[in-house]
Formats: structure tokens, sequence, C-alpha cells
């Protein structure tokens, strides 16, 4: 089940943990150990059973992780309350989920439909990611952001409509450079 990953993982990245006896007291703890039983009844197609331990963990814990979905014992549901992973999501090792945390699907088609996240990932509060998208290892997406497009490994993507921002900087640079060239060619032509 990989109880001893997750202690560690939330010691680690929660600094207000005193003691390992703490952590029994998280509902992002309990979410996952529940997610991880009703998952293996999902596995043995035994649905109802793994349904039911699912609504117990939502109502006990305000986050609701399908049974179908794949989720690591290494990730830290911070704060919990409102977090909704579908059923063919995927979420790796290493990765912080914050409240409000929505991995959805974009309506009712069959298959794959639901975001993969990587290694190393940092979900921030309320952020939104819709559809079969990968989110690359080691990728932070920020607090409110809505991501619907794959995110490379390593990218911070903020804002309403996620956007790259290291993209967003660079073009702003040319943008300068290219007012600084009409100026000079204005300046010359007089």
């Amino acid at each position: 089940m990989g109880c001893k990953q997750l202690i560690n993982m939330i010691k680690k990245h929660d600094p207000s943990v005193r003691s390992t006896v703490e952590v029994f007291l998280y509902q992002g703890f309990w979410a996952i150990v529940f997610h991880q039983c009703a998952h293996r009844f999902y596995r043995w197609r035994w649905y109802f059973l793994a349904r039911f331990i699912s609504q117990v963990n939502r109502f006990l814990t305000g986050i609701e992780i399908h049974p179908g979905a794949k989720v690591s014992s290494e990730v830290f549901i911070d704060h919990g309350a409102g977090v909704v992973i579908g059923e063919t999501a995927e979420v790796g090792r290493n990765v912080i989920i914050f409240h409000g945390v929505t991995l959805g699907g974009t309506g009712k088609e069959t298959g794959k439909r639901h975001p993969t996240v990587g290694n190393n990932v940092m979900l921030g509060a309320n952020a939104t990611i819709i559809g079969p998208i990968v989110i690359g290892d080691g990728a932070k997406i920020g607090a409110n952001a809505v991501v619907v497009k794959d995110v490379t490994p390593g990218t911070t993507i903020v804002g309403e409509v996620g956007r790259d921002i290291k993209l967003e900087a660079s073009l702003r640079k040319e943008i300068q450079k290219l007012n600084e060239r009409v100026e000079a060619l204005e300046r010359d032509s007089k």
C-alpha cells in the first residue's frame, strides 16, 4: 500500500507536522489510504465495493477519487477539500495537490479521458486540469490555472487560461526588440 512512503511524503512537505502520529489526522492521508483499498477492488472488478469505499472516502475526507484512478502512494493532498480525481487519471510520485484541484474529463467520451500527472509535480489550489493531457515531470500548475493542453516537463503554468510564463517572457522581449527596431528605422528615415 505504501503507507510509509505516504507518511514520509506528508512529513517532508508539511512543516507543521511535529510527529508521525499527527499524520493520521490528515484528510489527505486517509484519502490516499482509502483510495488504495478502493483501487484494489476496482482492479479485481468488484466495482460496487470499490465505489462504496470511494464514496465513504468522499464523505469522510471531502476528497473524491474515482476507484479507477491510478494514484501513487507518494501523493500529498494538502488541505484537500474539494479535490476531484477522475476515473482514468494517473498521478505520479512526489506530487503535491492543494485544495479544490480537479483532474477531470471533457465529456462523455470513452477510453482515456482524464489527465496524466508526472512525478515531482505541484498542483496549486483550485487548479483545473481537463482532458487526456499530460502534465510533465517537475511542472508547477499555479492556483486557479485552467489547463487543457499538455504541459512540458519543468514548466510553470499560471492564469485562468493556462499559459507558459517562460514563453510569454520571451515573446515580450521579442516585441520590445521589434519596437526598438521600428523606432530606429523611423529615426533613420527622417
